[in-house]
């Protein structure tokens, strides 16, 4: 399905990232993912190997414009032009409005969206030329909801959505297509750090009772990458079990 494409999925040492990355390179793609330390790197470069899939793990740092121009000449004379852009890298930095520093706010806006202008625009060039391009951008169900203490982080992910369909409208005529997938509250470790009762809390809002597996949010993203999605863009699937319905 993705034979040979190549693949850059950002934030891909653990959890989400790392779960779409390595998908995405069972299903045949050549999987550029980067994180933000050698170590991050050479782990996700590792777990490639043992596969024995194709790909290689690298280091970027998705706020600095300079670090995405660098890493992006790389993949295209290594590799060549990536057609499959997964925009995943993301922080928090929880703290309820009246307790948010400036760089609490500034953190977040930068690294969740301001990378996808830095990203986007290293592939664009090159997928015009090919006319082919998938870029999917990785949001949250916070975007549509809101949440105490995620006014940044909420803030970024519905940016994230207007972005998606701003973009999908301007390279629509080369058959790019720009698509976000929103998880709803997914099985990581992030999540398996919380409280038995915060646990189910959570599990009470969700219509099918239970978390997301990692699996359902790289399937989502397999599918918007792959052929079988060509007339769709711009547009916001939400994996969520039906925490949020529009």
């Amino acid at each position: 399905m993705l034979k040979d494409r190549i693949a850059v999925v950002t934030g891909a040492s653990r959890g989400i990232g790392r779960g779409v990355a390595l998908h995405l390179a069972s299903l045949g793609a050549i999987v550029v993912g980067t994180a933000t330390t050698e170590a991050g790197a050479a782990a996700f470069s590792d777990a490639l190997a043992e596969r024995q899939a194709q790909g290689v793990g690298m280091v970027l740092d998705v706020r600095d414009s300079g670090s995405v121009e660098h890493a992006f000449a790389q993949i295209n004379q290594h590799f060549g032009v990536p057609l499959v852009l997964v925009n995943n890298a993301g922080i928090t930095r929880d703290t309820l409005m009246l307790r948010m520093k400036e760089e609490d706010w500034q953190e977040v806006i930068n690294t969740n969206l301001s990378s996808l202008y830095r990203t986007s625009r290293a592939c664009i060039k090159g997928m015009m030329r090919e006319r082919y391009g998938r870029i999917i951008n990785i949001g949250s169900v916070t975007g549509a909801t809101g949440n105490a203490g995620q006014v940044n982080y909420a803030a970024a992910k519905a940016g994230l959505e207007g972005f998606t369909r701003a973009l999908a409208r301007e390279v629509a005529s080369r058959h790019i297509t720009v698509n976000a997938v929103a998880p709803g509250f997914i099985d990581t470790d992030m999540t398996q750090l919380l409280k038995e009762d915060q646990r189910s809390a959570i599990l009470s809002q969700i219509p099918l009772g239970e978390l997301g597996a990692v699996e359902d949010i790289a399937q989502a993203v397999a599918f918007l990458a792959s052929g079988a999605a060509r007339y769709i863009t711009g547009q916001t699937l939400h994996v969520n079990g039906g925490l949020f319905m529009h």
